[in-house]
């Protein structure tokens, strides 16, 4: 081919496009390929949610209970009878928990229903009166009203009540499998890694085995953080509670207690109820006392309690943790909202290890919560700063003042 030839030959298309739109089509085509998969994913896991949510459960739990039967086991305890204990005991103190707070409940529910109905019955000699020069209110028509649109929506909610029935069906089957699956986390839970990391190509096992150790890390550190300031958050509203003279104190602090498992949301929602109850049960001084013992509390919980005990363990922004629970209720309730975090936590954990290349990392133990991100690396020293410091930059030493290099 001739000198012209090649002068009029035409050019590929490829070639006539700018380079900068090239590249923000490969990076487009690639992101669209990420985020199909992604919904898929997100589609199967879904349409799955039962096993989904029972193993995520069975995981957050092992996480939880399976450093007390490490320690058992390293103290010469049989690890079949040491799960068997921590699985005995950690079912046997929620049961006793959740029965001692339905009891007192029951047994605190005339006294509440008798003071309700004596604020109920204040509320409407207000309303009657006219308050504020507006005319009088009706409160029976209101209850009339509320009647009429239970009864004639009866369809819907028998059709709800056949729904809750289904529901009730699908938690007792989760909670089986999630049963099931915590007792082979607890059992065997090293071996059950060791099998799933031969999934993985031999040239990135290692990477992912240390990513994986460090997400089940900052799992550990979350529920023992969760728990911790669970317990604060419960004894200090129910102090509160206890000054102001509110009924159903034991069951009120209960539910701060199970609500704080839902972060930043739950203590939002168990705070309200709280000061709801005393503003109908004892009047508005009460309850603003109430309120001013809730905000103390979540304040000492941010700003105190969760940077000192999380520590490195779990660093999520606080935007993060708020669109976590509400896409985690939007996708699956309770359970999403409850389990959304620690998933979250985890992610940022292993997806961090995997992005840092820690392919030649030292082993790392899961049972501790600071192992969730590798330590800060010391600043080499070299150059002027070694002079500096009085160390021989070769070798790092520091000359001896008699003999010279030591």
């Amino acid at each position: 081919m001739t000198r012209v030839d090649e002068q009029l030959s035409p050019r590929e298309a490829a070639d006539a496009v700018p380079y900068p739109l090239r590249v923000a089509a490969a990076v487009c085509w690639r992101f669209l390929v990420v985020a199909v998969a992604l919904t898929v994913i997100g589609y199967v896991l879904i349409q799955l949610r039962v096993v989904t949510i029972s193993l995520a459960i069975a995981l957050l739990l092992a996480a939880g209970l399976g450093p007390l039967v490490d320690g058992l086991a390293r103290r010469r305890v049989p690890r079949g009878l040491a799960t068997a204990v921590v699985m005995v005991g950690g079912l046997a103190g929620f049961g006793g928990l959740l029965g001692f707070v339905i009891q007192a409940f029951v047994a605190g529910l005339p006294d509440l229903q008798q003071q309700v109905e004596t604020s109920v019955e204040a509320a409407r000699r207000f309303l009657d009166s006219g308050p504020f020069g507006l005319p009088p209110i009706n409160i029976d028509t209101l209850f009339n009203q509320v009647s009429e649109v239970v009864s004639s929506n009866t369809d819907t909610i028998t059709s709800g009540a056949l729904a809750t029935a289904l529901s009730v069906g699908e938690f007792l089957g989760g909670l089986a499998l999630a049963l099931f699956a915590l007792i082979i986390l607890l059992y065997s839970g090293a071996s059950t890694w060791q099998f799933l990391l031969k999934l993985v190509p031999t040239s990135v096992r290692r990477r992912v085995d240390v990513a994986g150790q460090r997400s089940f890390a900052s799992l550990i550190g979350y529920a023992r953080a969760t728990v911790l300031v669970a317990v604060v958050d419960a004894i200090g509203i129910g102090i509160g509670l206890l000054a102001v003279g509110a009924p159903l104190v034991i069951p009120l602090t209960a539910l701060v207690f199970l609500s704080a498992f839902v972060p930043v949301v739950g203590a939002v929602v168990s705070g309200v109820v709280a000061v709801l109850v005393v503003l109908v049960t004892n009047g508005l001084v009460p309850a603003l006392i109430v309120l001013g013992v809730v905000l103390g509390v979540q304040q000492l919980e941010g700003n105190i309690l969760q940077p000192l005990i999380l520590g490195r363990a779990v660093q999520l922004n606080a935007l993060a943790v708020v669109l976590a629970v509400s896409i985690g209720a939007v996708l699956a309730g309770i359970a999403g909202a409850l389990l959304s975090v620690p998933l979250l936590a985890a992610l940022n954990s292993g997806i961090g290890s995997l992005v840092r290349g820690e392919a030649e990392a030292e082993s790392v133990d899961p049972d501790d919560p600071a192992e969730a991100t590798p330590p800060a690396a010391e600043p080499e020293v070299t150059g002027d700063r070694a002079a500096e410091n009085g160390t021989d930059d070769e070798s790092g030493d520091k000359p001896d003042p008699l003999l010279g290099r030591g």
